[in-house]
């Protein structure tokens, strides 16, 4: 049996490419900025997963009824409110929306406002352990307003 071992050099080219993987795929991403209520935990949470997940993420804090208004303005439904709103690409992202279903509008761009998970459903990214989470539905904002359901993630 023949045996390979790896060099020093082939080791550092390794470890390089592996270091860079991740910025990599955060330029691959388009940006998204969050807009978010002051000393929120779980908004934290979820830019920091965000980030985690390759994306470049820039936040700001809002408070109060301007809060409420950049949703509005964004095309939100009272209904759909969560704690914070993302935009990206010219879609708004309401609550802890996850990874997978943001890559997966940009990529079928259909004529909608965004999406959002309405209240805080408990394991939904920046709300506590995906093992044990609570069943919750992204839904689709549509442009006047409707809610239809995009993703049902079940409990766990």
């Amino acid at each position: 049996m023949k045996r390979y071992s790896i060099g020093r050099r082939e080791l550092m080219l390794a470890s390089a490419a592996f270091a860079l993987a991740p910025a990599a795929r955060a330029e691959e991403e388009p940006p998204i900025h969050v807009v978010k209520g002051r000393g929120c935990e779980c908004c934290d949470a979820w830019v920091d997963y965000l980030r985690e997940q390759g994306f470049t993420v820039t936040d700001e804090v809002s408070m109060g009824t301007l809060l409420i208004r950049f949703k509005m303005d964004q095309g939100i439904p009272a209904k759909a409110f969560s704690c914070h709103t993302g935009t990206v690409n010219g879609y708004a992202l309401e609550g802890h929306v996850p990874a997978a279903d943001i890559r997966k509008l940009l990529d079928e761009r259909p004529d909608a406002v965004g999406l959002a998970v309405p209240g805080m459903p408990y394991g939904s990214p920046g709300m506590g352990s995906e093992d044990s989470r609570d069943a919750y539905d992204v839904l689709l904002v549509g442009r006047d307003g409707s809610l239809e359901v995009y993703t049902s993630y079940p409990a766990a």
